[in-house]
């Protein structure tokens, strides 16, 4: 079942085009990364999603219906990356306030802040201000404060920014907990071994457009390059590379890339009839981070040349 569905959506500026023509759906109770470079249309995205912005065009269904500003907005947990914490007000007063404008009555939400102070031991913090928090405390208070109302959707646009690896893993092992519990989530970051770790699936956007879209394990075999790294005992000083080509040398391996026509078992029997101490052979698969770079830039090389 799909949590969300966006159709043909485009909101255009006076002088860009912020999203143009974007479709794709979400499943309910995964991990959904939104990526894309500065000013690819993913912000403008997210404000349509939660109805901060109106589209131009097209269409948007949560949970099989036409989303409805006025009643959907409160099943969505909307971590912004700029932080929209009030610096003067005392923390506790805080998460209080903003969790019954949720729709949590005053006795659920004390009785939930309690329980993820606890969990992120935060309980000595409850009459301090923001103004007086560091970066990495003021961002476990902002993700509490959007998950406390337990919405079906969650948003988190950079949630480990300003986190130190202790409570990265934390925040990270709460983002599998809630999908294990049925909750989506739409993961935005510019830090692709998170997306890599965490997200099932993604989309790719620039300059308004989507140019990539699935599950990471498909994606990365879509884009693999035919690479392989061969291990051996000891390097032959010489061999027959037919079918292949060596990409990279290393002091006991080679990265190589197998020719069109030819398949790794026919190359890996060619070591071994050379009697070749071969320990390993494995295939190499691009990371996320790769893909992007290749895509975002085949994207602006495609543009200029339209242009030409």
């Amino acid at each position: 079942m799909n949590i969300l569905e966006l159709y043909n959506l485009k909101k255009y500026y006076a002088t860009q085009k912020a999203v143009d023509d974007i479709s794709f759906t979400i499943e309910q109770g995964s991990i959904f990364g939104l990526l894309g470079p500065n000013g690819a249309g993913k912000t403008t995205l997210l404000r349509m999603i939660t109805g901060i912005f109106y589209p131009d065009s097209g269409d948007i269904n949560f949970r099989g219906k036409k989303f409805d500003t006025v009643n959907d907005i409160y099943k969505i947990g909307y971590m912004p990356e700029e932080r929209g914490l009030y610096k003067k007000m005392r923390i506790g007063e805080q998460a209080l306030y903003l969790a019954q404008l949720k729709g949590l009555s005053r006795q659920e939400a004390m009785k939930k802040i309690k329980e993820w102070f606890v969990k992120f031991e935060m309980q000595s913090w409850w009459n301090k201000k923001v103004e007086d928090l560091s970066k990495g405390m003021s961002q476990k208070l902002q993700f509490v404060i959007t998950v406390l109302h337990e919405p079906p959707l969650l948003i988190l646009d950079e949630p480990f920014s300003g986190l130190d690896p202790v409570n990265s893993n934390l925040i990270k092992d709460e983002i599998f907990n809630l999908a294990q519990k049925g909750t989506t989530i739409i993961f935005s970051t510019h830090r692709m071994e998170q997306v890599e770790e965490i997200c099932d699936h993604i989309v790719l956007v620039n300059k308004g457009k989507k140019i990539l879209d699935g599950s990471v394990k498909q994606i990365k075999q879509d884009c693999k390059e035919n690479l392989f790294r061969i291990g051996f005992e000891q390097l032959p000083t010489t061999f027959d590379s037919t079918g292949f080509e060596v990409i990279h040398e290393e002091s006991n391996s080679l990265v190589v890339k197998i020719k069109d026509g030819y398949k790794p078992a026919s190359v890996l029997n060619n070591f071994l009839k050379q009697n070749a101490s071969i320990i390993s052979f494995n295939e190499i698969l691009p990371s996320l981070n790769d893909i992007f770079i290749k895509k975002v830039n085949d994207t602006e090389s495609t543009r200029q040349f339209q242009k030409v």
